[in-house]
């Protein structure tokens, strides 16, 4: 039986930035699968919606040869994103504390580690961003 868990990413100091639904076939997923399935699907959204435009690309990792930007990063214009080479950085930046997950407030702290989605799970991204003149 499918499972949705809503994601919200958030700042350092817990303030929202932006939330989304993730659709899983079971209950029982790995922070692995949960990383896969978010970038799957940010990468297909922008592919499908916003390159032609040059749009803006709201992901958990900044894509080769894009420029960050306040709001995302912003890709040559009608270029694709690999959502495999994303999930590749995505896996790299987790194992380099380069954003961390919490579920139910609890840190994640293994790709490997179970999650049980219920309809009280709450998923939340921080991404760390790096001090400027640091």
């Amino acid at each position: 039986m499918p499972a949705t868990l809503t994601v919200r990413d958030e700042t350092a100091t817990g303030a929202p930035v932006h939330e989304f639904p993730l659709e899983f076939q079971s209950d029982r997923i790995t922070v692995r699968d949960l990383i896969r399935e978010r970038v799957y699907q940010e990468v297909s959204e922008y592919n499908f919606r916003s390159r032609r435009a040059g749009g803006l690309f709201r992901g958990l990792v900044q894509p080769t040869d894009a420029e960050r930007t306040l709001n995302g990063f912003k890709v040559p214009k009608n270029r694709d994103i690999d959502w495999e080479a994303q999930f590749a950085q995505a896996i790299d930046a987790f194992g380099r504390n380069g954003y961390f997950i919490l579920v139910n407030d609890r840190q994640a702290e293994a790709l490997d580690e179970t999650i049980v989605i219920s309809p009280s799970t709450h998923v939340s991204f921080v991404k760390l961003t790096p001090l400027v003149g640091g």
